[in-house]
């Protein structure tokens, strides 16, 4: 420890050396005593920030080069991506800042006033530099970490903004203190004071900040998640999530940004779950007249039977209908009575049996063919099932399917489907 302290008392010394040397030159080339001071401080600030300029290209052509180049050589990615954001590109900045700010106070001791304001200047200057630098440093972290699998189940973009507004305010206190000369305590004493502003100025950020470790921690949302909130007319998949905004790319190539405390205040419809079954549900229905509804004559449950699909359920089922009766000494002359088959329940066996045949349909999962409340409109038949197929249009191609196929077998069990007349209906009305 005394060595060091020889070694740096010897240095000083020789800085006022040298400051003296180029005194006594410049009053022996024809000087006087006051332009000899200004131009001996003169030098010194130039030689100075030549020395420091050498000094930030050997930072930054040689000790950052080399660093460049070890990155490549490595297999990690990390590093790479520390490349990329210049992270120590822009730490090179510091070096000459830091050497000027040492070598002046004892280079320039006949000039306390200029030292203390560049001293000043050069404290701001690095706090800016390493809050670049910081800035950059933490980019990379949420790109680094984006590349680990847990990234698509818990984001950390809100946590990290979150740290750079932290390292913000704290900069801006240090800088605002270096300029009024004070401490930061003296500061921070009088934060409590102008609090209720501040709550107010980072209102969305501090509700986000709440929202988005409340979305993580309960994985309520994930980057790459097909959401549908109402409110916005957002319909799409999530592509980012930050301290303030959700951003939601819909499937027309739009964006909306939602702010992330409202996914916690407001519903949304998160579609993650149809995505992870590998099923995807089909509810539709089509609305049949009620008027055309009837019992089935001989004739028709023999026309049916030709379809394959419904052979066994006509038969076997007019078997167990025919022996009820008979036990039941049923008066067949009078259509009412007993049990009998309609066009109605032999068309929704065969919407049933149709979907089981179906291989798109999942066996697994429910498939029903059933009737909903009646209306003025008529009697709704609901389609409820679940497709193996999730893509759109593959999805939406198969839905077409089944119902153009139902559309055009209706009638073959002699039912009709309801609909609104058009005017061409009342034209051919007028017509006939």
């Amino acid at each position: 420890m005394p060595d060091l302290q020889q070694r740096v008392d010897a240095f000083k010394e020789s800085q006022l050396t040298f400051g003296r040397m180029i005194h006594d030159w410049l009053i022996g080339i024809g000087f006087d005593e006051n332009s000899a001071m200004l131009m001996k401080g003169v030098i010194i600030v130039l030689g100075i920030f030549i020395l420091s300029y050498i000094v930030f290209l050997i930072a930054r052509r040689i000790i950052v080069q080399v660093l460049h180049e070890i990155a490549k050589r490595t297999e990690t990615t990390w590093d790479d991506i520390m490349v990329e954001r210049r992270v120590f590109h822009r730490l090179a900045y510091l070096a000459p800042a830091i050497l000027i700010h040492s070598l002046m106070p004892s280079m320039m001791v006949n000039y306390e006033t200029w030292t203390l304001l560049l001293q000043g200047a050069l404290k701001i200057y690095m706090v800016l530099i390493i809050i670049i630098v910081l800035d950059a440093f933490f980019s990379s972290m949420i790109e680094i970490y984006q590349n680990y699998e847990i990234s698509k189940f818990k984001p950390i973009k809100g946590y990290i903004q979150i740290m750079k507004i932290i390292i913000y305010l704290i900069s801006g206190i240090i800088i605002i203190s270096i300029l009024i000369n004070k401490s930061p305590v003296y500061l921070l004493t009088g934060l409590g004071a102008i609090s209720a502003v501040l709550m107010l100025i980072f209102k969305d950020t501090l509700l986000g900040f709440v929202a988005s470790i409340q979305l993580s921690s309960n994985d309520m949302l994930r980057p790459g998640d097909w959401i549908t909130i109402n409110k916005f007319g957002a319909d799409g998949t999530v592509v980012d999530i930050n301290l303030t905004t959700v951003k939601i790319e819909n499937f027309d190539k739009t964006i909306t940004t939602v702010p992330t405390y409202s996914m916690i205040s407001d519903a949304f419809q998160n579609w993650r779950g149809m995505q992870e079954s590998g099923v995807r549900r089909i509810k539709r229905s089509i609305i049949i007249n009620m008027n055309s509804v009837k019992f089935c004559t001989p004739e028709m449950l023999e026309a049916f039977k030709k379809i394959q699909l419904i052979n066994d359920y006509i038969t076997d089922t007019q078997v167990i209908l025919e022996e009820n009766n008979a036990f039941n000494n049923i008066d067949d002359s009078i259509v009412v009575n007993g049990r009998r088959q309609t066009n109605l329940g032999v068309f929704r066996a065969y919407l049933q049996a149709y979907l089981n045949d179906n291989e798109n349909l999942s066996k697994e999962n429910t498939i029903i063919v059933r009737q909903l409340q009646p209306t003025e409109k008529g009697l709704p038949i609901e389609i409820y099932a679940f497709s193996n197929i999730l893509e759109w249009d593959k999805y939406e191609d198969l839905i077409s399917d089944i119902f153009d196929h139902i559309f055009a077998v209706v009638p073959q069990f002699e039912l009709q489907i309801f609909q609104n007349p058009s005017g061409s209906d009342f034209k051919s009305l007028i017509n006939a």
